[in-house]
């Protein structure tokens, strides 16, 4: 039976204390997160869903009755997520049906949280 080397279990805690060891796992964990989340749509499917954004953007700033300063747009493949905050159900229920007007809208995902703190126009 060999003894144990004393060297190595100093360069074991050199290199953890490093930094090294947890540099390499926040690597590791943001490469894994990248690829789940490639988007593999093509460079025209990107393009329908950012015309669908901006034309949500427009219809909700069309709409005199709503403050939408602070709701976010995101589209893909028809569907619209609807992110942000606005100060009153009736301005996020607003929000959904302006979105539900606009041409190629399937589907709503509402996500939009009440804040009746936020300051009003």
């Amino acid at each position: 039976m060999t003894s144990p080397n004393p060297n190595r279990s100093l360069q074991l805690r050199a290199y953890w204390g490093s930094g090294a060891a947890r540099a390499a796992i926040e690597l590791a964990l943001a490469i894994g997160i990248l690829a789940c989340s490639t988007d593999r749509r093509t460079e025209q499917e990107r393009a329908a869903d950012q015309s669908l954004a901006d034309q949500v953007h427009d219809a909700l700033r069309a709409d005199t009755n709503l403050y939408a300063a602070h709701i976010g747009v995101d589209a893909k493949n028809g569907v619209v997520w609807l992110t942000g905050f606005v100060t009153s159900a009736e301005q996020a229920r607003a929000a959904s049906r302006d979105v539900r007007s606009v041409s190629g809208v399937r589907s709503v995902v509402d996500q939009i949280e009440i804040d009746d703190w936020m300051p009003h126009r």
